[in-house]
């Protein structure tokens, strides 16, 4: 019986010793996402890595420079036309990104709809929101047969929805998303009216959203294309070589980047001035 306390007690004083003694391994640490990384994500492209979309953007700038200047022979012309070239694919990524979240809230009142119906007829919260894998609107279909998988496989509600969360990228699904946890986990027994008024807001939103941007579109349009405008017209003249040769000499390349400067800051102008304002993303 000594032997066994005596033991029992060395045993109990190593773990100690060990425990101060050893070296902690360090935590890893949680960085936040780029600017490039949130915008994959807000484009539903959240496989794709910042690394790809920048060596995309490099190899845009070698080839439109290289065809370029084997049309015009003239370094500043090509320079500036491949820098558009370059950034190109974000600008993509930017339209996308708008659109995905315009497809969304068109279909999100119709999503969380479904959502209350579901809770009232009795089904539980997990089965409620997976169901919305097959019924729901098809732009979120995806995601949620992601969520109804994930929770096949683990069980954990609150880890799933964590995850929708990532690949959803938008306000208004933070907002449903963070509802059904808090209702999971304290109960809710006002979910159902609480759905029902998100979707009346939500519906009320996405209206007088639609509204204002089909009366903005055709001066957002006509101011675009008043931008490249000018540009088009250049490329038009660097197929004639004598004409372009004189954007070579300092005061052409002078004359592009006032151009060039000018053109950046009246279109980020035009796009701060008409934007509508867009809801961030606060429970991230």
């Amino acid at each position: 019986m000594g032997a066994l306390i005596g033991l029992g007690t060395g045993v109990g004083l190593m773990l100690i010793w060990a425990a101060f003694a050893l070296p902690r391994a360090p935590r890893p640490e949680v960085t936040a996402p780029g600017a490039l990384a949130r915008l994959l994500g807000r484009a539903g492209l959240g496989d794709v890595t910042p690394a790809g979309v920048v060596t995309l953007c490099a190899l845009l700038f070698a080839v439109v420079f290289a065809l370029v200047q084997a049309v015009s022979r003239t370094v500043p012309i090509s320079f500036v036309f491949a820098a558009m070239a370059a950034y190109a694919p974000v600008l993509l990524l930017q339209q996308r990104a708008t659109r995905r979240l315009r497809d969304f809230a068109e279909v999100w009142p119709e999503a969380v709809d479904n959502l209350a119906s579901a809770v009232r007829a009795g089904m539980s919260l997990p089965d409620a929101v997976s169901a919305l894998g097959t019924t729901g609107p098809e732009a979120l279909r995806g995601d949620f047969a992601q969520f109804a998988l994930d929770y096949q496989v683990t069980g954990r509600f609150g880890e799933c929805l964590d995850r929708l969360k990532d690949r959803l990228a938008d306000p208004v699904g933070d907002r449903v998303v963070e509802g059904l946890r808090l209702a999971r986990e304290v109960g809710g027994g006002d979910l159902g009216r609480l759905l029902r008024n998100l979707s009346g807001f939500l519906r009320d939103d996405a209206r007088t959203r639609s509204e204002l941007e089909s009366r903005q579109a055709w001066t957002v349009n006509g101011a675009r294309l008043a931008v490249a405008a000018p540009w088009i017209v250049l490329l038009l003249m660097s197929f004639q070589t004598s004409a372009i040769r004189h954007y070579a000499s300092p005061g052409g390349v002078i004359v592009l980047g006032i151009g060039f400067t000018v053109c950046v800051v009246a279109y980020w102008a035009m796009m701060r001035i008409g934007r509508l304002p867009v809801e961030k993303r606060i429970l991230s």
